[in-house]
């Protein structure tokens, strides 16, 4: 038997509220058809102060649970889903922007296997959205999708369902208006499931609690951090790409320019060099860094999360295997060309045409060692999460009814 547990956030929302119940107590029947076989309605007065609370409380079979004083849209959510009894939780606003009549074709999908669905107003033929905010939800939408690696057209719906079972991956959540995109986040790198209906979307009932500029600010925050919690190479990684094509497209312009018969460097030449030796440089190390802070992740969840720059493996072994003697590699060439730089300089040579060997010669030296302490310190991650793993494994054996080892 399946239980549909409805969840709607309400703040001062007296004029809109009493609509959007009925329009969910009507879907019953249609639910029915879906699949599902209760209804359980719950609203959250989350420290109403315009009598939104007194308008539930006419609808007997409406569960109304209230906050005394605001405490958030997420935090609405979660009161509501404390006091669900549903195997399959949903929500929406009470705004009458989001159609409960919906409903029935999002559970659908819930119950032919998706663990979340969502609700799209972006892929909806009918939308009232404003311009501001359709273009904001495209940027979310492809943040989400570029970190997480998964195409996702409405990160921040607030009209969705899913399965009781995977809320526990998705806390923690915030109390915040952010509630939704980290939702999605954290859906795409828990491996869950996730499928998007096409919605219509009307404009809302009273005045909009979004402000566009301070909300959007935290939602690009609360995702980038929420990104970096779990596959943090898949952004600092990304920055390192940037960087490294920034130095090799000025290392060509060098090399073309020498081609050319150019053998000074004017203010200008000097400042790309320098700038291509830092991106060069900051490339290794926010991709080493990267890598290090996944292996760190790995350790401390407690369970798989999706990981890697590309969403796949590229190199077997991982290219955070190869930095060991990359960097020994690096240190060598930087000592030797150091090196080579001395002793010409002792036979002569100016320091006008020594400086940039010179300089040079510290960076791979730099860039080597940097190599060689990630590696130290992600082998020991390694083992450590190995070590971890391998206590788990025995503390399960020695459970009652746990597998039995060899005496």
């Amino acid at each position: 038997m399946s239980t549909l547990s409805v969840v709607i956030p309400a703040l001062n929302e007296r004029d809109g509220i009493a609509d959007i119940i009925e329009r969910v107590l009507a879907v019953r029947p249609s639910l029915r058809e879906a699949g599902v076989d209760d209804l359980e309605l719950i609203v959250v007065d989350d420290g109403s102060t315009d009598g939104t609370g007194e308008v539930v409380a006419r609808y007997g079979e409406v569960k109304l649970v209230g906050h005394p004083a605001n405490r958030g849209y997420g935090a609405a959510l979660k009161t509501g889903f404390h006091h669900a009894r549903g195997d399959l939780l949903a929500f929406l606003d009470a705004d009458g922007t989001y159609p409960p009549e919906q409903f029935p074709a999002l559970c659908r999908e819930a119950l032919g296997g998706a663990d979340l669905v969502i609700g799209s107003r972006m892929a909806g033929a009918q939308s009232e959205m404003p311009a501001v905010r359709r273009l904001g939800n495209r940027i979310f939408a492809s943040m989400i999708s570029l970190v997480g690696n998964q195409r996702i057209s409405d990160s921040a719906s607030g009209m969705r369902v899913f399965r009781r079972e995977v809320l526990p991956c998705l806390y923690p959540l915030p109390d915040g208006l952010n509630f939704t995109p980290i939702m999605s986040t954290r859906a795409i790198h828990e491996k869950i499931k996730m499928v998007e209906v096409p919605i219509p979307y009307r404009e809302r009932v009273g005045r909009s609690k979004l402000k566009v500029l301070k909300d959007g600010t935290r939602y690009v925050q609360s995702i980038t951090w929420t990104a970096l919690s779990y596959n943090p190479v898949r952004i600092l990684g990304g920055g390192s790409v940037i960087l490294g094509l920034l130095a090799l497209a000025i290392a060509a312009g060098l090399v073309i320019r020498r081609l050319r018969g150019v053998t000074t460097l004017g203010p200008w030449g000097v400042t790309g060099l320098f700038v291509g030796m830092v991106a060069a440089v900051a490339s290794v190390g926010l991709f080493a860094l990267g890598a290090m802070f996944n292996y760190l992740v790995s350790l401390f969840h407690k369970r798989p999360v999706k990981q890697g720059l590309f969403g796949q493996p590229i190199f077997d072994p991982p290219l955070d295997r190869h930095f060991g003697w990359l960097g020994l590699a690096a240190c060598l060439a930087g000592i030797l060309l150091g090196l080579a730089s001395v002793v010409l300089g002792v036979n002569g040579w100016p320091v006008a045409r020594l400086w940039l060997y010179m300089l040079a010669s510290a960076m791979g030296f730099l860039v080597g060692l940097e190599l060689i302490v990630s590696w130290l310190v992600m082998r020991i991650l390694e083992e450590l999460s190995q070590r971890e793993a391998q206590v788990a494994c025995d503390m399960t054996s020695e459970q009652p009814g746990g597998p039995v080892g060899r005496p």
